[in-house]
């Protein structure tokens, strides 16, 4: 098993940050949105109003998300000043000033009061983390009993040539910059394991745990009422 090789926590180089923006995740963002949304509706349910998105980058989840339903309003946050630049402008030109709020903050320690929104998202911002046991803890926190934390990230294959492939596969048409970004954000991923080691304590079944495609593990759970 490949060690964790921590990346930047924080892009705030803004070349960087535009390199990313212009990077074509629109088929990954739109399968993060649309099983948000399956997830959410299950056993009659519901996803809003009011959504957290934390490590928004540029904000294109939260577009994606207020395109497809329009009675959800998002808190778009991230600790990156150059990402959010360029999340305002992504809001502005689709239209959706009334409906994303963009807040720079860190993940990890929230000024939201406890249960303040319905739910909580988050997509390729774990891979970040040194640790991510206060992130867990403080989305949780946020969180109002019966709200929705879905959370996507990248899982750190057991070879690097494993590793490789997945990078020929997806981001072969790329740059040499791009690819190793993606190089690099899979090897500073988590394993079902040691994500399993950090939520079992908060109280997070394992179901809730699953991969989700050859390179993504999602968190799908939804708060007890109660808790």
């Amino acid at each position: 098993m490949l060690n964790r090789v921590l990346e930047p926590e924080v892009m705030n180089d803004l070349q960087e940050a535009i390199e990313y923006n212009d990077m074509d995740f629109s088929q990954v963002n739109r399968a993060f949105v649309d099983d948000l949304i399956a997830f959410a509706n299950q056993d009659g349910g519901s996803l809003g109003p009011d959504v957290l998105d934390l490590g928004t980058g540029t904000a294109r989840i939260p577009v994606e998300l207020c395109t497809q339903v329009p009675s959800v309003r998002v808190m778009a946050s991230d600790a990156s000043t150059q990402m959010l630049e360029l999340a305002r402008y992504n809001i502005e030109i689709h239209h959706m000033l009334d409906r994303i709020q963009l807040h720079r903050g860190d993940a990890k320690k929230l000024v939201f009061g406890r249960e303040f929104f319905d739910a909580v998202i988050s997509n390729s911002l774990v891979h970040h983390l040194p640790e991510c046991d206060v992130f867990f803890a403080e989305a949780l926190r946020v969180l109002r009993p019966g709200g929705v934390l879905f959370v996507r990230d990248l899982f750190r294959p057991q070879t690097l040539d494993q590793i490789e492939s997945l990078v020929a596969l997806h981001a072969g048409s790329e740059n040499q910059h791009s690819q190793q970004l993606f190089r690099q954000s899979l090897q500073a991923g988590w394993t079902i394991e040691e994500l399993m080691e950090i939520l079992s304590p908060l109280g997070i079944d394992a179901s809730s745990l699953s991969m989700t495609s050859d390179r993504h593990w999602t968190l799908a759970y939804r708060k007890p009422i109660g808790r």
